[in-house]
C-alpha cells in the first residue's frame, strides 16, 4: 500500500462504450507502444502507477498494460471546474508513444471480457516494489459498482441525518418544520448488503452488481433531491452540506456506468440476449 494506482479505461469519446477504445497498442521489439487519451481516472496527477487498456491492432482485443508514473511520453493535466467529487483529482492522460516493456503486459488480459470479469496481476516487479509470489484477482468493473452503491448509500444517509437536523432546528410559521421519513432509505441498506455478502462468498455475478448500482443510485439520487427541496434556498450552499450531496449524487449516479447501461446488463442476465450495441455491430 505504497504507491497510488489508477485505473486508466475511460476515454474522452467511449464512456459506456468501453469496449470500443480508441488508445493504441503497437508490439516492437522488447515491449509495446501506446498511444492515445484517458479522460477521468482519478487521481492520476500523483499517481505512481497507471494500469492502462489499450487495444491490441495486432489482435483487435483490448489489453491491459502497466505504466509508470512519469514515464516519457505520459502528459497528466488535471481536469478543473468540476461541480462535484471536488475532493478527488480527475485527470486528462495523454499517452504519446510511450513504451512499455513485455513484462509489464498483464498477461491475464487478453480481452474486454477479461478485465470485466477477474484480471490477474502475475508475480512481477514495479520500480522498486517487489511483487514475486504476490497475485491479486480484482472484479474490476463490477466490484467498483458495488463501491458505488455504498457510497450512494452513505450520502443518502449523510442527507436524511442532515435534513432531520435542520427541519428540527428551523422554524416556520412558530413551529419546526416537520422532518421526514425515508423508507427507501432502508431498502437500499439492504440491497448494498446482501450485494457485499454475495461478492464476500464469490458468488456475486455482473448483473447483480449492475442491478444493485443502478436501482441504489436511483433511489439516493432521489432522496438527496428530496433532501434539498427540503432545505429550500439553503439547499444550494454548502453550509447545511446537503447542496454539495446533491451534487456529488449527480456524478455517482453517472460513472461505472449509467442507469442506462446497468439496467442493460441486468436484462442480458435476464434474457440472454444483449442489446448494449446496435444489431449491425454484433
Amino acid at each position: 500500500m505504497q504507491k497510488v494506482c489508477v485505473y486508466a479505461l475511460s476515454e474522452p469519446n467511449h464512456g459506456s462504450d468501453a469496449s470500443s477504445l480508441n488508445t493504441t497498442a503497437r508490439k516492437v521489439p522488447g515491449g509495446w507502444i501506446l498511444n492515445g487519451q484517458k479522460r477521468w481516472p482519478a487521481n492520476s496527477s500523483f499517481a505512481d502507477i497507471f494500469v492502462v487498456l489499450a487495444c491490441n491492432i495486432s489482435t483487435n482485443q483490448i489489453n491491459g498494460f502497466i505504466v509508470n508514473g512519469g514515464a516519457p511520453g505520459l502528459k497528466i493535466s488535471k481536469i478543473d471546474n468540476k461541480m462535484s467529487l471536488r475532493v478527488v483529482q480527475n485527470c486528462d492522460i495523454l499517452l504519446e508513444d510511450v513504451f512499455v516493456p513485455d513484462d509489464d503486459r498483464l498477461p491475464g488480459a487478453n480481452s474486454f471480457q477479461d478485465l470485466v470479469k477477474i484480471y490477474s496481476i502475475s508475480p512481477h516487479t514495479i520500480g522498486d516494489t517487489d511483487l514475486t509470489d504476490y497475485v491479486a484477482y480484482i472484479q474490476a468493473l463490477s466490484f467498483s459498482r458495488v463501491i458505488v452503491a455504498w457510497i450512494s448509500i452513505g450520502i443518502a444517509a449523510g442527507v436524511y441525518d442532515a435534513c432531520l437536523r435542520y427541519l428540527g432546528e428551523r422554524k416556520q410559521f412558530g413551529a419546526p418544520l416537520a422532518a421526514f421519513q425515508l423508507n427507501q432509505e432502508k431498502l437500499v441498506w439492504l440491497l448494498g448488503w446482501r450485494l457485499y455478502k454475495l461478492h464476500d462468498s464469490g458468488r456475486m455475478t455482473t448483473g447483480q452488481a449492475s442491478l444493485g448500482k443502478a436501482w441504489i443510485t436511483k433511489k439516493a439520487r432521489e432522496t438527496v433531491a428530496l433532501g434539498r427541496e427540503l432545505l429550500g434556498g439553503n439547499g444550494i450552499v454548502t453550509d447545511f452540506h446537503v447542496g454539495k450531496a446533491f451534487c456529488d449524487m449527480e456524478s455517482l449516479y453517472t460513472y461505472e456506468g449509467s442507469y442506462e447501461v446497468n439496467a442493460l446488463i441486468v436484462a442480458r442476465d435476464i434474457t440472454g440476449i444483449a442489446s448494449i450495441r446496435p444489431a449491425s455491430r454484433l
